[in-house]
């Protein structure tokens, strides 16, 4: 669809970006059969046809995304310098989605649907008037109803002092070796046996079979890294696990903010920020999928249960923010300390309930079990400064 620059095309709904947050979210829209009368127009200037990223999350069910989860694990090694912890996942399952086969999933869907239409279009501008939104491109011009921009704007959260931001910074091999390495039945969730550098540092290893397997090397901490270092590692601990003979098939890389900064309060009432630019990722832990698929969720309720909307509504703080902006403060003042309070919550800890507490489904007892397992004096020093800011 293109359009000479004198017209001004109508919407419901426009999605700004097409990050996870916004496919998730048009792709339960439609599928939920409410939104037939509505014009839903998705830009971006990528049109997602690479595997860009792999999406990793735990679940006791299958989600609507089953049928494209690449591999599943009953099992997961923790381990450092010091010890290791294979623990059973049961009743949980750890899964495992690549960017490529979600996109082909959801725009499959998108192109039955004639309302919804992708443009691979740069967003120049957004606009909000009293009655409509405006958003310019560097081809076209367009108004909606209402506006969902999932394009993150790192200089909101890095150009203030008051919350901590890091990084979740990293380079993943997707890697083949000629003899049986891997045990392809248990993820290695974090493994802090390399050198940590005064950062918190771990390798990260999805095996999809004996000879195959995601190897990433990750880290938290504010700064990003040369990319010869991330590489470099990578090869150590391939070496390590007695690997010699390897081909590289993929690689990928990435780094996800990790911060408390409130994004929403940047929502207006024609305005929602959604996907990490609307504080969608975990900040405790920079996990993506499972946050954004229940907030879609929630948030395709909220358009159906409300006739006459303002997007600022659709936010609700949690005391999960609170915990999750004690371990920030504490990882940015002291970044070599993730090592240790990681594995003092994974050493001993239920995963079942770890993983609950995760997902921010846990009573405020089961937190303090949780919690209970950290060291007590950075956190309660943490909870000083924070109350006192």
């Amino acid at each position: 669809m293109r359009m000479n620059s004198s017209q001004i095309k109508h919407f419901d709904y426009i999605f700004t970006g097409t990050g996870l947050a916004s496919l998730m979210t048009v792709y339960k829209m439609i599928v939920s059969g409410k939104f037939a009368d509505k014009s839903i127009l998705l830009l971006d200037q990528d049109v997602k046809k690479t595997n860009d990223r792999t999406w990793c999350f735990w679940e006791k069910e299958d989600l609507v995304w089953n049928s494209i989860v690449s591999k599943k694990w009953d099992f997961a090694l923790f381990a450092n310098e010091r010890f290791k912890r294979e623990m059973a996942l049961n009743p949980y399952k750890y899964n495992q989605i690549r960017g490529i086969d979600f996109y082909n999933f959801v725009f499959e869907e998108f192109s039955k649907h004639s309302n919804v239409i992708f443009l691979q279009e740069k967003v120049t501008d957004i606009n909000e008037l009293e009655t409509h939104v405006f958003v310019g491109t560097e081809e076209n011009r367009y108004t909606a109803n209402y506006l969902f921009n999932s394009i993150y704007t790192k200089a909101f959260a890095e150009r203030q002092t008051k919350y901590p931001v890091l990084q979740q910074h990293f380079i993943g091999w997707f890697v083949k070796t000629e003899t049986e390495i891997f045990d392809s039945e248990k993820a290695t969730f974090m493994d802090f046996s390399v050198e940590q550098k005064g950062n918190t540092r771990f390798m990260y290893v999805l095996p999809t079979s004996k000879t195959e397997a995601l190897v990433e090397y990750t880290l938290f901490s504010e700064k990003l890294l040369q990319k010869e270092e991330y590489e470099s590692e990578i090869q150590n601990y391939l070496n390590k696990l007695g690997v010699s003979e390897y081909q590289i098939i993929e690689k990928e890389q990435g780094s996800i903010p990790m911060t408390c900064y409130p994004f929403w309060k940047k929502n207006t009432k024609r305005v929602l920020n959604i996907g990490t630019a609307g504080g969608w990722t975990k900040a405790s832990t920079g996990y993506t999928f499972k946050n954004s698929d229940k907030k879609s969720s929630k948030l395709v309720e909220f358009l159906q249960n409300n006739t006459s909307l303002n997007l600022k509504n659709f936010h609700r703080k949690n005391r999960f923010w609170f915990y999750d902006l004690l371990l920030l403060d504490i990882l940015f003042r002291h970044n070599e300390l993730g090592s240790s309070i990681f594995s003092s919550l994974f050493k001993k800890g239920n995963p079942k309930l770890i993983f609950k507490f995760l997902d921010e489904e846990t009573s405020i007892v089961e937190d303090f079990k949780v919690i209970l397992k950290c060291p007590k004096i950075p956190f309660l020093k943490a909870l000083f400064r924070v109350i006192f800011k």
